[in-house]
């Protein structure tokens, strides 16, 4: 099952609106097929790893990191091409989520009379499709709120300089964050003050869709934002300029008018808009106004913060904007926390609790 989880892993990024799944059969205690799925509309990792055993699945054993799918979708039901393959058992790390295939698919299995057993590395598989389990249950995509913070919780000095408070390496994994999302989320402050291109460039792998809520549709269309290849969303609201609206989707950015709230713009509606769009994962890369709307206005499903060993002091610009706490008790407490060394800074993961 390690081994399907690696061949899995490999999807990541990729598979989108699909989840990753690996797959490998086993005979005689040796591998004799393997896949994992690369694209939504190519073949599954089953089909794939049983077409490279052939005739010898027959009587072997299948390792599998998700359940097999067992209806029609852009390719045929993974359930049926096992049971044609003969193979004797499936080991299968976890059940889809999916309500049109959760349990199903083992049930099929069993029916047809192999021998099931699930539930294996479970966690870990489930980790790697955390943006599919979102999207697929509730149709809204998984939120990461990414920082990258001094010692002191602020993200530029009072001239606006934020280049670089963290590391290269700390960057590169950014990158690499990037590549797996589907979409890079900033305000429009943002664009303005740091003219970001949002794309991947410090390591291998493919720009994700770039999108900036900006409720007055401000930012200048000569921004890096505009250029990059990916396709582009600027959410706004009924108080943006229609002149400008046009010229910006003259850009080739798709404008979408979102309901207002207290921090701007919705970004439930944002969200929702996201999901008819088929984007299973967003991250929120700042600045400070969005951050807080994003917590404030609970879409938020885990937080990303790279703090740098970098003291600014003062007036600088803080990472996250007013969360109207006043008491220590209504702070938004942070949950299943992780944390490791990246280059010179830290990393803190954790999944917000409780709303402000």
């Amino acid at each position: 099952m390690r081994v399907a989880l690696r061949l899995a892993k490999k999807g990541l990024g990729r598979t989108s609106p699909n989840p990753c799944v690996g797959a490998v059969v086993v005979r005689g205690g040796n591998i004799i097929g393997r896949g994992w799925h690369k694209k939504a509309g190519l073949p599954h990792a089953e089909v794939i790893a049983l077409n490279m055993a052939g005739d010898r699945a027959r009587g072997a054993d299948l390792y599998v990191t998700l359940e097999p799918c067992t209806h029609f979708g852009r390719t045929p039901p993974c359930v049926d091409a096992i049971i044609r393959a003969g193979v004797k058992r499936v080991f299968i790390g976890c059940k889809d989520p999916n309500p049109r295939v959760k349990g199903k698919g083992i049930r099929k299995l069993e029916r047809a009379g192999i021998k099931v057993a699930s539930g294996i590395l479970k966690e870990e598989l489930l980790s790697i499709n955390e943006a599919y389990e979102k999207y697929i249950t509730t149709g809204l995509p998984f939120v990461i709120l990414k920082l990258a913070t001094t010692l002191d919780g602020k993200i530029a000095t009072k001239t606006g300089e934020s280049k670089w408070i963290t590391s290269i390496d700390a960057r590169r994994y950014v990158h690499r964050l990037r590549s797996i999302v589907d979409c890079v989320m900033v305000g429009s402050a943002t664009v303005i003050r740091d003219n970001p291109s949002l794309t991947v460039r410090l390591i291998k792998g493919r720009n994700p869709a770039r999108a900036v809520v900006d409720s007055q549709l401000k930012i200048p269309l000569d921004s890096n934002f505009f250029s990059g290849g990916s396709h582009v969303f600027v959410f706004t609201t009924k108080r943006a300029d229609k002149k400008k609206i046009k010229e910006t989707e003259k850009k080739g950015a798709g404008v979408i008018v979102v309901p207002s709230a207290k921090e701007g713009v919705s970004l439930k509606a944002v969200m929702r808009e996201f999901g008819k769009r088929e984007i299973t994962s967003v991250m929120i890369e700042g600045g400070a106004r969005l951050s807080a709307g994003a917590l404030k206005q609970g879409v938020v499903d885990k937080v990303v913060f790279f703090i740098a060993p970098l003291i600014v002091g003062g007036e600088g610009v803080s990472s996250v904007g007013d969360l109207g706490v006043m008491r220590l008790e209504k702070a938004l407490k942070i949950k299943d926390i992780k944390t490791k060394r990246v280059g010179g800074d830290i990393l803190v993961e954790g999944r917000p609790g409780r709303g402000v």
